[in-house]
């Protein structure tokens, strides 16, 4: 019946296409997750009578109509699912299914690696478990056995982690602490794995191990990154679990795993409430550590977050041991360029609604251009904090060094396109001297870190050629570097008081209200470069009398002016992301 079989691609993005996978898969007790491509079988009728999913290299959603069952459909559907992730580069397939298609994918070369009562694990190729527990019995060779284990997020370390790490490693032989591997949290996978690193640095029986696929992943558990408890969570659960005591606890000796106490997030909870009633099972001990409080509260990397996100470093740094520090500073860094990218409207500046006055611009590929400058920010940060360490001042052959690349970076993923450049010297140079006051004195202030900046900037010479130093050398205004070796006066001493009093008038407007301050004051090399130094002086004039009479319809009108006579204060909008920046750093 189903020998002239076609399998098609369903593509999910359509409406129709989704309710008919969905209903399908409902009548084989499963539900539809996130998949990136979805091929079906179909019959005369238009009825898909089989069906699976790809996500990257994981084969989910597979179902067979009853009546189908018996053609070998599914092999042929399983077949073509391996052929499409292996023509997307993946060597090794993995599959998420019910116990029932065990043997179906075991006949292909599957091999289980983690079961639960309603799901198993299975995957099939390259550098599985297998090269992950080889690495795993490596570093822990010569190593006793009775050791114990920690897996951590981290997002970012806290002391609250430091305190886990604190109570378990005087009672083990070896403390591991594994990292969990994605990149979905705020702080990246590399970000992370190197604060737990750096905070574990002084314990001399504790281990940080790489992460996998195989402990707290999507793969194994894709609800964790959900944050919430469904019908579905108590299967992932207890898939990660067996995987973690099938494969990594015996090749890393580990008896014992440690678990902070979870009084806020019911996910979490959950999970160590079946992890204390599964891992003895395998012969695991379970031992759990009190939360650490301060003030009364649990201290929790989410807790952290909101500091962060709230703008408050002094805060953040409360919850955090000193070697997150640049990390964090690094971050708002980021988070203030992206402040000043989606402030919108803005005149002839790239924003949510238009590219204003560049041709070559966007707010994607501005975007691209923050994602490729961060790690440069975080490298510039570690500098600072090591220099602040050894109370030495930031070597400036490193810090050039590190801007270079930041801006080979830059322009590699913007296509040459110069987004950031002026930003980059700025950010970067505030990110390096934040780090550095913050290590050194607990705090950052706003005399020592000018006084930073000025020092730092005083080794660099103006770079000849640029548009900004034709004009400084045409016009005898200040440049960036000029700026920065002033310690950005007319920052501290206008825009940042300008900008906290918007803030704590809960004014919404407040970044529209600095960039036009800012505009109105500052000799904008990139407006001097785009149309002449006296119809920059005629910008600096309406910008101050919008700003005197501000409305959002003349910030609109404003734009579309300086779109139409190809006018962009890009200088300006520089100084509005270091205002915002080292707002949150004094803060």
């Amino acid at each position: 019946m189903y020998n002239n079989f076609e399998i098609c691609d369903l593509p999910l993005s359509l409406k129709s296409n989704r309710t008919r996978v969905e209903r399908f898969l409902a009548d084989s007790g499963l539900r539809l997750e996130d998949v990136d491509y979805y091929a079906a079988v179909t019959d005369d009728d238009g009825n898909i009578i089989a069906g699976g999913g790809l996500q990257g290299n994981v084969i989910k959603c597979i179902a067979v109509g009853e009546a189908a069952r018996e053609t070998g459909l599914s092999n042929k559907l399983i077949s073509h699912l391996i052929t499409m992730a292996n023509q997307q580069g993946a060597t090794l397939v993995k599959v998420f299914t019910k116990p029932d298609n065990r043997t179906v994918f075991e006949s292909m070369g599957f091999k289980l690696i983690a079961s639960a009562p309603h799901a198993i694990l299975m995957e099939n190729g390259m550098k599985g478990i297998g090269a992950y527990t080889d690495y795993l019995r490596r570093t822990r060779a010569g190593r006793p056995d009775g050791a114990a284990a920690i897996v951590m997020n981290a997002n970012p370390f806290t002391i609250g982690h430091r305190y886990l790490v604190a109570q378990a490693a005087p009672e083990a032989s070896t403390l591991y602490v594994i990292a969990v591997r994605e990149d979905r949290s705020v702080f990246s996978y590399k970000e992370r794995l190197a604060m737990i690193q750096a905070g574990c640095k002084d314990f001399d029986n504790v281990v940080v191990v790489e992460g996998s696929d195989y402990a707290i992943s999507e793969l194994t558990f894709p609800t964790y990154f959900l944050k919430q408890v469904t019908d579905v969570t108590d299967t992932h659960i207890t898939l990660d679990l067996d995987m973690f005591a099938r494969h990594i606890a015996p090749a890393l000796g580990v008896t014992t795993r440690y678990v902070g106490s979870e009084p806020i997030d019911a996910l979490t909870a959950r999970y160590n409430e079946l992890m204390l009633q599964q891992l003895p099972q395998h012969g695991i001990m379970v031992k759990t550590v009190e939360r650490l409080v301060l003030d009364a509260q649990p201290v929790s990397a989410s807790l952290m977050r909101q500091a962060l996100k709230g703008g408050s470093l002094t805060l953040a740094a409360t919850l955090v041991p000193q070697t997150t520090d640049p990390y964090l500073i690094a971050h708002l860094a980021s988070d203030a360029l992206r402040a000043e990218l989606n402030t919108t409207p803005k005149p002839g500046l790239v924003d949510q609604h238009d590219n204003g006055a560049h041709q070559d611009m966007d707010l994607a590929l501005m975007n691209k251009s923050i994602d490729a400058l961060h790690p440069y920010f975080v490298e510039l940060a570690l500098h600072g904090y090591s220099c602040g360490e050894e109370y030495e001042l930031p070597d400036a052959q490193v810090v050039r060094r590190i801007g270079i690349q930041a801006e080979q970076a830059m322009l590699k993923a913007t296509g040459g396109v110069n987004t950031h450049r002026g930003a980059l010297f700025s950010m970067g140079l505030t990110t390096l001297a934040a780090a550095w006051c913050i290590t050194r004195d607990g705090i950052v202030s706003s005399k020592q870190l000018r006084e930073l900046i000025m020092q730092v900037a005083g080794q660099f010479t103006p770079t000849a050629g640029t548009h900004g130093n034709n004009a400084v050398n045409a016009h005898r205004v200040q440049g960036a570097l000029d700026l920065a070796k002033a310690g950005y006066e007319q920052l501290f001493n206008s825009w940042l008081p300008a900008y906290r009093h918007s803030l704590d008038a809960n004014d919404p407007t407040a970044c529209h209200r600095l960039l036009l301050l800012i505009m109105s004051q500052l000799d904008d090399t990139n407006v001097i470069h785009r149309v002449g130094y006296d119809q920059a002086q005629q910008v600096k004039q309406e910008a101050r009398a919008l700003l005197d009479n501000y409305s959002t319809a003349g910030m609109e009108a404003m734009n579309r002016d300086y779109m139409a006579r190809n006018i962009s204060p890009g200088g300006s909008a520089d100084m509005v992301a270091l205002t915002i920046f080292i707002h949150t750093i004094l803060n």
